[in-house]
């Protein structure tokens, strides 16, 4: 998508505060001098058999571009594809019935939606929320010396192809599907008790990905502390037998000589950190004297995690630096 809007001329207005110049998680729109409307949308097929979990899934993951931008929801409008002549309607009814949960309990209301007849399920949600004006967040404030710490642990996309793949039962898979249906609402709620730079959520291009738009967007480098990023158990052990998805390849591809990394790492966890996420946590990018209060407002508020996983650079020759470990 990005080398497509590329060639498309940016919308301007004078009231677009965030529009796809910096490829941010949401739009921004002011409608009054304190406030402004947040507006995204995304939805997909499922990722697990149980259709209410892929409804919460699908709807928290929508969700999140809105809390990565500081924003509150307000309304969600429901995205269906489904082959209504193939598959009973029940199981609709529970996508939906688990994404209307989701919605509500982010403290938004669904408003309607749309729906077509399609040979795969979809789903997904279009979401407006809102925030002052003042207060966006983007990927594109990061500063050299702020420290990025991230709110969930990585690897939903390498232990749901495992399921696919028939090498993890379903019924194993509780952890990773807790990290996906689980709301950033708590990671939003904490980044506002601090100062925040840039934010960005992590999920179809995996955490190296939007690691690296928020790099470009904030004409810095980052570098990310692969050992310090939380994984959800297994992930390491089914990235070891290759079992990831396609975007750790092509990221790696699209990056490039962007992306160096050393030796010391682990192939795969290099690829476990390149892999698509769904519903992952929100990446901060504060000033390295607000990390350890972002850190203790996020377990205050219940955040599946607060760890401190890389720092801004100065911009250089590669984008997204991958180290084995912290600095001492």
């Amino acid at each position: 998508m990005a080398q497509v809007l590329r060639q498309l001329e940016p919308p301007k207005h004078p009231d677009l505060l965030v529009g796809t110049d910096t490829l941010d998680d949401a739009g921004v729109f002011r409608i009054a001098p304190d406030l402004a409307l947040v507006q995204t949308t995304d939805f997909f097929p499922p990722l697990v058999d149980d259709p209410y979990e892929f409804g919460r899934i699908a709807a928290a993951n929508a969700l999140s571009d809105v809390y990565a931008m500081g924003g509150e929801p307000l309304t969600a409008l429901n995205l269906v594809g489904f082959p209504d002549k193939d598959l009973p309607v029940e199981i609709l009814v529970e996508i939906l019935r688990g994404g209307a949960d989701a919605v509500r309990e982010a403290g938004a209301t669904i408003v309607g939606g749309h729906s077509v007849r399609d040979s795969e399920i979809k789903y997904g949600l279009a979401v407006t929320g809102r925030m002052h004006p003042d207060q966006v967040w983007t990927n594109a404030g990061a500063r050299p010396g702020d420290v990025l710490v991230l709110t969930k642990p990585i690897g939903s996309g390498v232990l749901t192809s495992a399921a696919k793949a028939g090498k993890l039962p379903e019924a194993e898979l509780h952890e990773a599907i807790t990290v996906m249906r689980s709301l950033n609402r708590p990671g939003c709620d904490a980044g506002r008790q601090v100062s925040v730079n840039a934010c960005t959520d992590v999920t179809g291009f995996g955490l190296v990905g939007h690691a690296f738009e928020m790099a470009v967007g904030s004409d810095v480098a980052i570098e990310l502390w692969a050992r310090e990023v939380p994984l959800i158990p297994r992930t390491l052990e089914f990235a070891r037998e290759g079992v990831l998805t396609r975007t750790h390849k092509a990221t790696a591809a699209f990056l490039g000589e962007q992306l160096s990394v050393d030796a010391e790492v682990e192939t795969a966890l290099a690829g476990a950190l390149m892999d698509a996420q769904t519903s992952g946590g929100l990446l901060f990018s504060v000033p390295p004297d607000q990390a350890a209060e972002l850190q203790r407002h996020l377990r205050d508020v219940g955040a599946l995690c607060a760890a401190i996983i890389g720092r801004v650079t100065e911009a250089g020759d590669a984008g997204i630096r991958l180290t084995d470990m912290a600095p001492a």
